[in-house]
C-alpha cells in the first residue's frame, strides 16, 4: 500500500460523507425530538438494580470489527430512552438538576462540530470572546461588577475550587504556589463557613494542601444562617493564637434548605479583618435577578454578593443549561492569573495586536470545551426578562409545595 493510501485508511473508519452526516443527524433529532415530546408519559426512573442496567448494555469485550453510526445511535438512543433517570420530567424533584434547555442540546452538537479549544485564544478566537461575553452577562444579571474575571467550569465544585484557590494566593503572607503549606515563613491557614455548607468545602481543603482541619464550623441561627457574632468570636480567636484567617464563605442558597447567609455583614466582617470573601451562590444565586423588583420575592441578603472577591454560579442549575456549565467569578481578574497561571515555552502564542484572553491562565485547564455556547444560546433565547420571569414562577411554585406540606400533619 502506498503512503497516501495508509494514510487516507487510517483515518477512514471514523470519516463520513456529507450526505451521510446529514441522514443519521437527521434521524437522531427526529427521535430526540419524539422523546421530549413523550417524557410526561414516560417513568421520572426505570427503578432498575445495576444488574439489569448492565445486562441491556453489555459486558463484552471492545468489539474488534466496528459497527455503522446509524446503527450505532440508534442503539444508543434505546438505552439512554429506556434506562434513565429523566431530569427533564415534570415530576422529576429529586435533587438540584435542572431541565436542560432545547437550545443547549443544540448548542452541544454546535459546539462539539466547530471542536474549538478554549484553552487559549488563536485555538478559539469566537469561542474565547463568547466565553467572555458570557460571563459579563451572568455577573450583570446577579448584580457582579461587569468587568469582572471569570470562565466556565464544570459545576458547582470546581467554581468554588476556583474562588478558594485565588483566595489562597492572595491571603497567604508566603509564596504558597511555590512552597506550599510547609513553607518556611507559613502559618496555620483558617477559613469560615457556616455548618450548613455544601461538601465541596470538605474537597478543597483535602485537595489543596489546608486539611480539613483548617474549616471553622460557624453555628447557624435559628433561620439556619450563619451567626455573625460566633463568626467574629472564631476569627478574633484564631488571630490570638497566631493562625492566618483567610476566608470567609457565605452561601446564597443552601444545598438543604436555601437559606441565604446574611452576606452584606460577612462582607464588613472580611474588609474589617482583611479576609477574602467568597459567595457559593452555585443553587440559590441568580434569584438576585430579582433583587430590585421591589416585591420582595428574595432575600434582601442576596444583595452582598456585588460586595464579594468571588461568587460561584452553576448555569446548569437555574438557567437550564445541560451539564456541565459551573461558572466562576472574581472580581479582580489578576487574582486568577495570579493563582494559575504559568508560562513554559509551548505556551508561547504570537504577541496580539489586541490583549486578548487565555484561558489556560484563569483556571486549572489547559484543554477546555466550548461550554460557554449553550449558555450563551439560551441567555439570548430568554433574555433576561425570561430569565426573571421562571425564576420568579419557580419560587411561587416551592411556596405553593410548602403550603400543601405544612398543611399535611403527617408529613416534616
Amino acid at each position: 500500500m502506498e503512503k497516501k493510501d495508509a494514510l487516507r485508511y487510517r483515518i477512514a473508519p471514523l470519516e463520513m460523507t456529507p450526505s451521510e452526516f446529514r441522514k443519521v443527524g437527521f434521524q437522531l433529532v427526529e427521535r430526540i425530538a419524539e422523546f421530549l415530546c413523550s417524557l410526561p408519559d414516560r417513568p421520572v426512573t426505570p427503578n432498575e438494580p445495576p444488574a439489569v442496567i448492565r445486562e441491556a448494555l453489555g459486558t463484552g469485550s471492545l468489539p474488534q470489527q466496528g459497527t455503522e453510526a446509524r446503527d450505532l445511535l440508534e442503539e444508543a438512543a434505546d438505552l439512554l430512552f429506556d434506562h434513565s433517570t429523566f431530569n427533564g420530567h415534570p415530576r422529576f424533584m429529586a435533587v438540584i438538576t435542572s431541565s436542560a434547555a432545547p437550545i443547549g442540546a443544540l448548542g452541544d452538537l454546535l459546539a462539539a462540530a466547530v471542536n474549538p479549544n478554549l484553552g487559549g485564544w488563536p485555538a478559539s478566537p469566537m469561542g474565547t470572546e463568547i466565553e467572555a461575553q458570557t460571563i459579563r452577562w451572568i455577573a450583570e444579571m446577579i448584580g457582579y461588577t461587569g468587568d469582572c474575571g471569570g470562565l466556565l467550569v464544570s459545576g458547582g465544585n470546581m467554581g468554588n475550587f476556583v474562588g478558594f484557590l485565588a483566595a489562597r494566593k492572595a491571603k497567604a503572607s508566603w509564596d504558597v504556589r511555590a512552597s506550599g503549606m510547609a513553607g518556611k515563613d507559613s502559618r496555620r491557614m483558617r477559613l469560615y463557613t457556616s455548618s450548613e455548607t455544601h461538601t465541596w468545602i470538605h474537597k478543597a481543603t483535602d485537595m489543596f494542601g489546608l486539611g480539613t482541619d483548617a474549616i471553622r464550623w460557624i453555628p447557624v441561627d435559628e433561620r439556619l444562617c450563619m451567626d455573625m457574632t460566633a463568626l467574629r468570636n472564631q476569627i478574633q480567636e484564631d488571630i490570638e493564637a497566631g493562625d492566618l484567617p483567610f476566608l470567609v464563605i457565605g452561601t446564597a442558597g443552601t444545598v438543604s434548605t436555601g437559606a441565604v447567609d446574611p452576606l452584606p455583614e460577612i462582607a464588613a466582617i472580611c474588609r474589617e479583618y482583611d479576609l477574602w470573601f467568597h459567595v457559593d451562590g452555585a443553587y440559590g444565586g441568580f434569584a438576585a435577578v430579582l433583587l430590585n423588583d421591589g416585591n420582595g420575592t428574595v432575600p434582601g441578603d442576596l444583595k452582598g454578593i456585588s460586595e464579594a472577591d468571588s461568587v460561584a454560579v452553576d448555569p446548569h442549575k437555574w438557567l437550564y443549561a445541560p451539564l456541565e456549565a459551573g461558572c466562576a467569578l472574581v472580581r479582580n481578574p489578576e487574582a486568577l492569573r495570579d493563582a494559575f497561571s504559568y508560562h513554559p515555552p509551548y505556551y508561547h502564542f504570537a504577541d496580539q495586536a489586541e490583549p486578548t484572553i487565555d484561558y489556560h491562565e484563569y483556571g486549572p485547564q489547559n484543554s477546555r470545551g466550548f461550554r460557554a455556547l449553550k449558555v450563551w444560546l439560551a441567555l439570548r433565547q430568554v433574555g433576561r426578562a425570561g430569565y426573571k420571569e421562571m425564576i420568579s414562577d419557580d419560587i411561587q411554585l416551592a411556596q405553593a409545595l410548602y403550603r400543601l406540606v405544612d398543611d399535611q400533619p403527617e408529613l416534616q
